[in-house]
């Protein structure tokens, strides 16, 4: 059975104060706030420019031709993860490692905390120029995520949070996230492929549909205010939605699975059963509209 890890939880201290030069929380937060603003130089140095990009499909991996790619993968995404691995492994050796576009290992699966790294979520819009992608960091401790960052280096806005220490944009505190009742009218963020697929057209007629690129970017709006719910009925990756989920919930957000169960995280299998967030207000609302519709899994 699995038992959160509470914010006083003497192993946070543990964790996040070991080394010296990070003694304490606040200090191990601003270490994987620059973590990720490292990643971000080739990220930056890379985008719009004319890189090589791939396709990925399935556990073959072909260079990409003109045109847009479903799933692509490009120079800048691996250069992150190089960057993100050797940082963030400085900041917290003793940690395991999960990232996308890092061969995973089981060794993870033995260390009580795990870093969960997605180098470009959103690499499709990244990829074709569109502003809608982050950087994103997450610690878990015990399958539970502890300490998140997002960045967007093309629109320069870091999110972080901790467990119990809120959400902070750009060093300052973020106020609590929608508190919103109703949810006629509420302003639902979404997938832009996931929209012109129609799989938000049942709900459209309750709420305002704005497009929106990358999983957790859209996480990290909604846990800012920039909108009051965020959902997916199809699985999502761990590395995908963790510094996400842990933003949203230090926002005062209610954030399950598919199934109304709360994540856990550096798990054997990394994929989530979707991710359904939003202010406490509407989930139970939104979530009985999901499962009428029905899931995408």
């Amino acid at each position: 059975m699995h038992v959160p890890v509470d914010a006083s939880d003497p192993i946070l201290d543990d964790l996040l104060a070991g080394a010296p030069a990070h003694p304490t929380r606040a200090d191990r937060r601003a270490g994987a706030r620059a973590a990720a603003r490292a990643g971000a130089v080739p990220v930056m140095k890379l985008y719009r420019s004319a890189q090589t990009v791939w396709d990925k499909d399935g556990d073959q991996l072909t260079e990409a031709g003109a045109g847009p790619v479903a799933n692509p993968l490009t120079e800048a995404d691996l250069a992150a993860d190089r960057v993100l691995h050797a940082e963030l492994g400085a900041l917290l050796p003793e940690a395991g490692w999960l990232s996308e576009e890092t061969a995973d290992s089981p060794a993870r699966l033995d260390r009580e905390a795990a870093w969960i790294v997605d180098p470009i979520d959103g690499t499709r819009e990244y990829s074709t120029g569109i502003d809608e992608f982050a950087i994103s960091v997450a610690l878990s401790v015990r399958g539970d995520v502890v300490l998140g960052v997002l960045l967007n280096p093309a629109v320069d806005v870091a999110l972080t949070g901790r467990l119990g220490g809120g959400v902070r944009r750009n060093g300052e505190p973020v106020p609590p996230a929608s508190a919103r009742e109703a949810l006629d009218g509420a302003v639902l963020l979404a997938s832009r492929t996931e929209i012109k697929r129609g799989e938000f057209e049942p709900f459209a007629g309750r709420m305002g549909v704005r497009e929106m690129g990358s999983t957790a970017w859209k996480l990290g709006l909604i846990a800012c205010g920039e909108g009051d719910a965020y959902f997916t009925r199809k699985p999502r990756n761990e590395w995908d939605v963790a510094a996400g989920i842990l933003l949203c919930r230090e926002a005062g957000l209610t954030v399950t699975d598919l199934g109304r169960q709360p994540h856990t995280f550096n798990r054997p299998d990394p994929l989530c059963r979707g991710v359904v967030a939003a202010a406490p207000g509407i989930h139970d609302e939104l979530m009985g509209m999901i499962e009428a519709i029905g899931t995408l899994e």
